[in-house]
C-alpha cells in the first residue's frame, strides 16, 4: 500500500504549509477520488506519492519504500506512474513508440522487452497501429491516452491522474475515462485527481480536501449525500445527487443513494409502485 503518516508541506517563502499533518492509507486494487477546492493541496498531495516533491514533515512509504530514500526512487517511480492534466508536458519521443519506449529504455531492458512493454500499452489504451505516428498528429484525447500508455509501458502498480480530462471534450473525456476504469480490472490502484463530480461516482472510495487537511473520507454515496455541506466548500455535487436532495428536500420519498442517471430514473420510478409511500399518502 501507500502510507502517508502525518504528511506536511511548504513551499519556500511561503508561511502557510499547502499540506498540514495529513494522515492516508491507500490500498491494492483501490480506486479512490480525491476532490477539494482549489488551493487545497490536492496536487502537492499526489506529487508526493512517486517523490515528485518530498515531504516538510511526516513521511510517504510506497509498498515499505520512503520517498525520502533516493536509492529506492527509481523503483517507486516504476511503481507510482504519474498522469498529469497536459498531456504535452509528459511527451517526450518523436514517434508515439518512442515516447511509449522512453520509461521502459531507461530501466535498460532488453529490446524484446521493450517492444514487447510499447505494444501491449498501446494496444490497452486503443492506440495499437499508431506506432510510427508523430505524437502532434493526435487529438487531445488521443494524446492523454498515449501518456497513459507511457505509464502502462512501465508495469506500474499505481497510478496518479491530476485531473487528466480537464481540457478535453466530452467524446474523449469519456474514452479516457473508461480506459482508467480498466486499470482497475487489471488490479491497478488509481488516485483521480478531478474537478468534474460526475467522473467520482464509479469510485471505490472519495478523498476530500480542504486547507491541506482531509476532511471527509468515504463511499461516494456517503460523500454526495452531504450536499449542503460540499457546496460549503465550493464543491458542486453530481446533477442527479443534487436533484435528488432537493426532491427530498421537498419531501419525495426517494432513494438518497442514486448517484447516477439510472439510479435516479430507477428510483423516481418506483415511488407509485404499490409498497411505497410518496410524500401524498404520508400527507393522507
Amino acid at each position: 500500500m501507500i502510507r502517508i503518516e502525518n504528511l506536511s508541506h511548504s513551499y519556500e517563502g511561503s508561511p502557510v504549509p499547502v499540506l498540514d499533518g495529513l494522515s492516508l492509507d491507500l490500498g491494492e486494487g483501490e480506486h479512490v477520488a480525491l476532490i477539494g477546492p482549489n488551493g487545497c493541496g490536492k496536487t502537492t498531495l499526489v506529487k508526493h506519492l512517486n517523490g515528485l516533491l518530498m515531504p516538510t514533515g511526516g513521511a510517504v512509504s510506497v509498498d515499505g519504500m520512503r520517498t525520502s530514500d533516493k536509492k529506492r526512487l527509481t523503483e517507486i517511480r516504476c511503481r507510482v506512474g504519474m498522469i498529469f492534466q497536459n498531456p504535452d508536458n509528459q511527451i517526450v519521443g518523436m514517434t508515439i513508440e518512442d515516447d511509449v519506449a522512453f520509461g521502459p529504455g531507461n530501466l535498460r531492458l532488453s529490446p524484446g522487452e521493450i517492444r514487447g512493454r510499447v505494444d501491449r500499452a498501446l494496444s490497452a489504451v486503443g492506440l495499437g497501429g499508431y506506432q510510427g505516428r508523430h505524437p502532434h498528429s493526435l487529438s487531445g484525447g488521443e494524446k492523454q491516452l498515449l501518456a497513459l500508455a507511457g505509464v502502462l509501458a512501465m508495469d506500474p502498480r499505481y497510478v496518479v491522474l491530476d485531473e487528466p480530462t480537464s481540457s478535453l471534450d466530452p467524446a474523449s473525456r469519456a474514452r479516457v475515462l473508461a480506459m482508467v476504469r480498466g486499470l482497475k480490472e487489471k488490479g491497478i490502484t488509481t488516485i483521480h485527481v478531478t474537478h468534474h463530480m460526475e467522473e467520482v461516482a464509479g469510485a471505490d472510495r472519495v478523498i476530500v480536501m480542504d486547507k491541506g487537511r482531509i476532511v471527509a473520507d468515504g463511499t461516494p454515496s456517503a460523500i454526495f449525500g452531504r450536499v449542503e455541506w460540499l457546496k460549503s466548500l465550493g464543491l458542486a455535487p453530481p446533477l442527479v445527487a443534487e436533484l435528488v436532495w432537493l426532491l427530498r428536500q421537498r419531501g419525495v420519498d426517494i432513494n438518497s443513494l442514486a448517484l447516477t442517471l439510472e439510479e435516479a430514473v430507477e428510483a423516481i420510478s418506483t415511488l407509485g409502485r404499490p409498497g411505497r409511500s410518496d410524500a401524498r399518502e404520508k400527507e393522507a
